[in-house]
């Protein structure tokens, strides 16, 4: 069953009245790959009547009233991506094109979405039901943050949206929550993962440093910053405010981690895995050809890499699935009318995360002075990939199953010190699950750079593609590597950039096409990085190359023969 978005198929559920309107600014893709979606299932399987608006017209009322409006709140999303990082590329040039959007112009999420469309719901509501932020867009921008669209620190989007209350996170345990306690008429602001404006300094709240002493002071505000990184554990978190002008948005802490009964529960709510009609008429999406026959395994990432936001919005502790829900899954696409015997991708944030983690964090949370696996992996951790071998093995033989990718990203560091299971576990992949080329993403090969970036050093890269070449070779495969890169990271210079090349030439042996200019996004260490000039924990300078020439230079180097 499809959410509804148009008022026939109100009519046919026999529904005059929504409880919830969510609106979004990708396209409804009826996926549990996408946010909006999962939501609007959870409250759905809650007993709550929710509708779905998806890329209103911001022009005219036509789109955001044809639901009429909700009793209990509106629900508010960018989408998937941030909507300037859907909308700009990193040197500020319009993207021409959105994977989430019918036919895939990018012409119908507007820059800030969550603001705009908060504004066009209060233009055509007046006195309407609370408006509920959500989404990543909304999640890394709840306090005050540096933008790199404007070069400024802008206030809690909460503030300039003018919504009601903000969840932050996944949000799919806090918003039945927050829904029942609007239903109840009963105070929510004690919901875990919530934020809300108060006009009082709330009593027994840490207070960080306003948003006037940030927007000053470069190194108050990385004061700032740690102590709100080091309170999105849901284990140690306490609340925080922040004072952003005559009012304190209040940050209550982090909902708790889904088990893995309710994770299997959230994956085996009924999706259609398919664009709802009503917007399909607008052409295809090209984001539901990956997505489509894809399943996801887990959640959070303890990865950490300073310019990632997953850490801060899906989690620094991993928690997955249980085998029998996934498997399910699987047998469940195969009856599906569209499906030809292809799983696109199993994994999660990072593929290679799945099923083991480090025992204490679920009593003491995440370690405040080290990180999991950077700058090597933690033996608390007790990396092991037999829970993912064992997996694969039996996804493989599930009948109308031809073959299962895994694409979704492997930390090469985490196989070379997996001892035990690290070589069996690629020796499976690099037979069974590669489509010709898989992707790494060491980001860079200079120390420097790649400790800014929370990176390991290059041997254990190294070490992997000869095992990589080695065991295709051995079953008489011509596969291949190929890599993801940054320049202009903080730190990273243009002989910096020039090292790399070389490096890749004579290790690599091909230059590597996929370089990503680094982009500042809200609430990342790296972006601190950008803003402030400076490394955050050691408080030595950084070199940040800001112009956008060089940017492009750093870029483009690694591609001109001409650059040595």
């Amino acid at each position: 069953m499809y959410i509804p978005t148009t008022k026939n198929e109100l009519d046919h559920l026999g529904w005059d009245k929504l409880d919830i309107i969510l609106v979004t600014g990708d396209s409804y893709i009826d996926s549990p790959y996408i946010g909006t979606t999962v939501i609007g299932k959870v409250l759905l399987d809650a007993g709550f009547k929710v509708g779905i608006i998806a890329q209103p017209d911001i022009e005219s009322g036509k789109d955001i009233c044809r639901l009429g409006e909700p009793t209990l709140f509106w629900g508010v999303s960018a989408g998937c991506l941030d909507s300037m990082v859907a909308n700009r590329t990193a040197t500020g040039r319009k993207r021409k094109k959105d994977d989430y959007t019918p036919g895939g112009e990018n012409n119908l999420r507007p820059d800030r979405a969550s603001i705009v469309y908060s504004n066009l719901i209060r233009k055509n509501f007046k006195n309407t039901s609370p408006i509920i932020l959500g989404g990543i867009e909304a999640s890394l921008r709840r306090i005050a943050h540096y933008d790199f669209w404007t070069d400024k620190i802008r206030k809690s989007i909460l503030i300039d949206a003018k919504a009601d209350f903000l969840l932050y996170g996944m949000a799919d345990q806090s918003v039945v929550e927050l829904a029942t306690a609007i239903k109840e008429n009963v105070n929510p602001n004690k919901i875990r993962g919530l934020c809300y404006i108060s006009r009082n300094k709330p009593e027994d709240i840490a207070e960080l440093p306003s948003f006037k002493e940030v927007t000053n002071d470069k190194s108050i505000f990385t004061k700032m910053f740690h102590t709100f990184y080091n309170n999105t554990d849901p284990v140690t978190a306490i609340a925080l405010c922040q004072q952003q002008d005559t009012r304190y948005v209040v940050q209550n802490p982090p909902a708790r981690y889904l088990s893995t009964a309710e994770l299997d529960h959230i994956h085996d709510l009924n999706y259609e895995r398919n664009v709802h009609p009503y917007y399909l008429r607008g052409g295809a999406v090209k984001a539901l050809e990956t997505i489509r026959f894809s399943i996801t395994t887990h959640r959070g990432c303890y990865g950490e890499c300073s310019f990632c936001a997953i850490s801060m919005h899906q989690g620094r502790t991993v928690r997955w699935r249980s085998k029998k829900s996934i498997i399910n899954e699987a047998k469940q696409m195969t009856k599906h009318r569209m499906f030809k015997g292809i799983i696109n991708d199993v994994g999660g944030p990072t593929a290679n995360m799945y099923g083991f983690e480090c025992a204490r964090k679920a009593t003491k949370g995440c370690c405040t002075d080290k990180r999991c696996i950077y700058p090597e992996v933690c033996a608390g951790l007790k990396t092991t990939h037999t829970p993912q071998t064992q997996l694969l093995k039996e996804l493989r033989q599930i009948p109308d199953i031809k073959k299962i990718f895994v694409t979704s990203g492997i930390r090469h560091d985490m196989v070379i010190a997996d001892k035990n299971n690290g070589y069996e576990y690629l020796k499976q992949i690099v037979c069974h699950h590669v489509s010709g080329q898989m992707k790494l993403a060491p980001e860079h090969s200079e120390t420097n750079v790649l400790n800014m970036m929370g990176k390991p050093g290059k041997e254990s890269l190294i070490e992997f593609r000869k095992l990589f070449y080695k065991l295709s070779e051995d079953i008489g495969k011509k596969q291949f590597l190929t890599y993801y890169m940054i320049a202009a990271h903080p730190g990273c210079t243009q002989e910096d950039m020039l090292k790399l090349k070389r490096f890749a030439s004579r290790e690599l042996k091909l230059l590597p096409e996929q370089i990503q200019v680094f982009t500042p996004t809200p609430s990342t260490y790296s972006t601190l990085m950008y803003y402030t000039e400076q490394d955050p924990f050691s408080g030595k300078p950084c070199f940040v190359e800001k112009s956008v020439k060089g940017r492009e230079k750093q870029k483009n180097c690694i591609r001109n023969p001409n650059f040595r």
